[in-house]
C-alpha cells in the first residue's frame, strides 16, 4: 500500500519540480529558491549621458552567467556578458555574485529599447538555457534635434517668383517639436511640420516648408527657421541668405561720346552701362559688325547700397572713313544666362568731294575761308574779267 502511494506521488512530484524549473517569463522572479530582481519599468536618459540598469540576484549561487540583453527573441542583442568585450559598458560592482547592475555611457538614440537581465544555466548538452529573466526595462533616449538646415530652390529665380524653402532637423526624441519661421524679424506663417520616424524608430525627423515671393530688396534679407524641443534650453536657429536664391537681371544701354556724326580721324568712346544686377558674375564683350573685337576689356564692378551691382565698359574707336556705318555691340552675359546685346552705329560727317560745296571753298588744298587775302584777290580777278567782257560787248555793238 505504501509502495503504491509512493508510486502515485512520484509523477506529481516530478511535475511540481518541472514547474519550478521552467522559464518564468516576465512576471516570475524565483526558481528553485533563486531570485532575480529587475525593478526598473521605464528609464529615460539624455543622449550622450550614462544609462544605469539595475539587476540583483539572491545569494544562492547557481552555475551559469548573468547577461544583459536588448530585446527578446530571435533578434535580441547581447549588451553585456562578463566574458565578452563591451567598451561602453561597465559593472557597478565588479566581480559581485549578486549585484549585476551596469552603466552604459555615451547613450545614443539607437540605444533606446527594452533591456533584460537574464540568468542562464548549463544544460545537459552543455548549451546555455534561460533559467530566469527580469521583467524588462523600457529605455527611452531624450535626444536633442540636430541643428536645423534651411535649403532653398535648386536654381536662382527672378523678383516676383514664388519658391519653396525647407527646414530640416533630425535624431530627436520625443517627437513633439515646434517650428517657427521668420524673414529677418518678421514672423511668417507656415504649415505644421512633417514628423517621420528614424530608421531605428527610437528617434524622429522633422521637415517644414514655406513658400516665399522674392523681391529685389531681399538681397539683404535672411530667412530664419527656429526649432524648439523639450531637450533644449534655448531654440536652435537655421538661417538662409535670400541672396542665394535671387537673380536680378541688368539693364543695358550704350551711348557714344561725342555723339554721331563725327569728323574723320576723330576718336569716339562707346560706353556700355550695365546697371542693377545680382549676383556680380558678369561677362562683357564688344563686337564690331558682329565680330568680337580683340581688345582688353577692363571694368570695375561697383556695389550699390541696396546690394545690386553696376559697371561701365568703354571702347575707343578712331573714326576712319571706311568705318562709316559700322555697328558696335555690347554683349552682356549675366550669371550664365542668355546674352543681352545693345548696339550703337558710328556715323562720320561726309568727306570732301569734287563739285561739292566743300570743294568749292578749297583751292590746292587751301581753305578760302581761312585765307582772306586769297579770297579778295580772286574777287578782284573776277571783277576785272567781267568789266573787260562788258567793254568788249559794247564796242562790238557800236
Amino acid at each position: 500500500m505504501t509502495m503504491a502511494l509512493a508510486t502515485r506521488a512520484l509523477p506529481l512530484a516530478c511535475l511540481m519540480l518541472l514547474l519550478l524549473q521552467r522559464d518564468p517569463g516576465a512576471g516570475a522572479q524565483t526558481t528553485l529558491g533563486f531570485e532575480l530582481q529587475q525593478p526598473q519599468d521605464k528609464v529615460s536618459v539624455k543622449a550622450g549621458g550614462t544609462l544605469t540598469l539595475i539587476c540583483t540576484t539572491s545569494n544562492r549561487s547557481l552555475p551559469g552567467p548573468v547577461k544583459w540583453l536588448k530585446g527578446w527573441g530571435s533578434e535580441n542583442q547581447t549588451i553585456f556578458d562578463q566574458t565578452g568585450s563591451f567598451p561602453r559598458v561597465t559593472r557597478a560592482v565588479d566581480g559581485s555574485d549578486t549585484v549585476h547592475t551596469i552603466h552604459i555611457r555615451d547613450v545614443q538614440p539607437e540605444d533606446a529599447g527594452t533591456y533584460y537581465c537574464v540568468k542562464f544555466r548549463k544544460s545537459l548538452s552543455a548549451a546555455e538555457e534561460v533559467l530566469q529573466r527580469g521583467k524588462g526595462t523600457q529605455v527611452s533616449v531624450l535626444a536633442k534635434p540636430t541643428h536645423p538646415l534651411v535649403s532653398g530652390p535648386g536654381h536662382r529665380v527672378g523678383p516676383g517668383e514664388s519658391v519653396p524653402f525647407t527646414c530640416t532637423a533630425g535624431r530627436f526624441f520625443p517627437e513633439d517639436i515646434s517650428v517657427k519661421w521668420f524673414k529677418n524679424r518678421t514672423s511668417i506663417s507656415a504649415q505644421p511640420p512633417q514628423i517621420t520616424s528614424g530608421r531605428t524608430k527610437s528617434s524622429y525627423n522633422m521637415s517644414s516648408t514655406v513658400m516665399m515671393t522674392l523681391r529685389e530688396e531681399d538681397i539683404r534679407s535672411q530667412l530664419i527657421c527656429e526649432v524648439q524641443h523639450r531637450t533644449l534650453t534655448a531654440p536652435l536657429r537655421g538661417t538662409y541668405q535670400l541672396s542665394q536664391a535671387l537673380r536680378v537681371s541688368p539693364s543695358v544701354n550704350v551711348d557714344a561720346d561725342p555723339p554721331s556724326p563725327i569728323g574723320v580721324s576723330k576718336t569716339v568712346k562707346f560706353t556700355c552701362h550695365v546697371k542693377g544686377f545680382y549676383p556680380g558674375n558678369v561677362v562683357v564683350t564688344w563686337l564690331e559688325n558682329g565680330t568680337e573685337m580683340n581688345m582688353e576689356n577692363t571694368f570695375r564692378l561697383v556695389e550699390m547700397p541696396q546690394g545690386l551691382f553696376q559697371l561701365n565698359s568703354v571702347v575707343e574707336v578712331k573714326a576712319m572713313e571706311e568705318k562709316n556705318g559700322s555697328t558696335f555691340t555690347c554683349r552682356v552675359v549675366h550669371d550664365a544666362q542668355d546674352p543681352v546685346d545693345r548696339m550703337a552705329t558710328l556715323r562720320i560727317t561726309a568727306p570732301a568731294r569734287e563739285g561739292g560745296s566743300e570743294w568749292a571753298l578749297t583751292v590746292n588744298g587751301l581753305n578760302l575761308l581761312s585765307s582772306p587775302g586769297l579770297w579778295i584777290g580772286i574777287l578782284l580777278e573776277k571783277g576785272l574779267l567781267g568789266g573787260l567782257l562788258v567793254f568788249l560787248f559794247k564796242r562790238a555793238r557800236e
